[in-house]
């Protein structure tokens, strides 16, 4: 299996997308004071499956005007398989996040960042079964990554007991790996945005079936009292931040692109405290340096090889 040339745009795009995922914290935290885990759910994916609909609709009208005859059987091939890829890709995201957002019935915020993190180490062990080698350099930043997200998630007493939301975490971030497997797999032949657009469709209307279930219809007034978390949450972190992952992992390892969507746990301590006031402690913050230390040695060989191309 051939390797990937991690571009510096791809990279810029993934920590693009873990800045507005780490924004999304602070909404997912209010959100939940007035719905349910899985109200708050349904509604912020289904809201970001809307907005992309919205977009993919003006998008192709502008595009269409200026679209070859000859090309049009092949965009229409590539939006079937998008859709079609998108509907076990929004399976996953559906068990991923509802493992998570469950999670914090039963555990702490900063335990269940630490597990559901734990994709960093997942996906290059998962790279190994699919044929891919890692430089030293690449598992030293995956150490470094997870020491940096010990520091940053994990008090000083440690993990404490286990509790079933560090198991639902454990299941989500199982889940995360494979999500960033599937992208990809499939990212080089699909449109980004009919993709997420299908995948979070998918996962929004499961999530509404299990919200009718076991919470009931929301009412009106707490969908109101959450709605500034909600439209962040599901336009931002949805439709926006997942769409640029799809885009970014295009032309970004899964090893290396785990690790940078990883810091969407620094920046929630960033937007916490610019946000919240919630000043980060001296372990927090040695957390995130350790943690773009980990990134950056997880670049050098692409940089140094970007750099010794230019000379030549």
């Amino acid at each position: 299996m051939t390797q990937k040339r991690n571009s510096a745009g791809g990279v810029m795009l993934l920590m693009l997308t873990a800045l507005i995922w780490g924004g999304a914290f602070v909404a997912q935290s209010k959100g939940m004071d007035s719905l349910g885990a899985f109200a708050f759910g349904g509604i912020r994916t289904l809201l970001g499956s809307f907005s992309l609909f919205i977009y993919i609709l003006i998008s192709n009208g502008i595009k269409k005007a200026h679209r070859a005859p000859e090309s049009a059987t092949e965009h229409r091939e590539r939006i079937r398989t998008s859709v079609l890829k998108g509907i076990p890709l929004g399976v996953v995201y559906f068990i991923a996040t509802n493992f998570q957002q469950y999670a914090f019935y039963y555990s702490t915020a900063g335990k269940i960042a630490f597990i559901t993190a734990m994709y960093i180490l997942f996906v290059p062990v998962a790279d190994l079964f699919a044929g891919r080698k890692l430089s030293a350099a690449k598992w030293a930043a995956v150490a470094l990554g997870i020491i940096g997200l010990w520091l940053l998630c994990i008090g000083k007493d440690g993990m404490g007991s286990v509790s079933p939301g560090d198991i639902l975490a454990l299941a989500c971030s199982v889940g995360f790996t494979f999500h960033i497997i599937l992208i990809d797999r499939c990212s080089g032949t699909t449109d980004g945005a009919v993709l997420s657009c299908t995948q979070f469709l998918v996962a929004g209307a499961m999530t509404f079936v299990l919200m009718l279930v076991f919470e009931g219809m929301p009412s009106w007034q707490d969908v109101a009292s959450g709605a500034v978390s909600i439209l962040y949450a599901g336009i931002m972190s949805c439709a926006v931040a997942y769409t640029l992952q799809i885009i970014g992992q295009k032309s970004v390892e899964p090893s290396v692109a785990s690790l940078i969507m990883s810091l969407e746990s620094v920046f929630a301590v960033i937007c916490a405290a610019l946000i919240l006031r919630q000043v980060p402690s001296a372990r927090e913050g040695a957390g995130c340096a350790v943690m773009f230390a980990a990134i950056i040695l997880a670049q050098s060989g692409d940089i140094f090889r970007r750099r010794k191309e230019r000379v030549h």
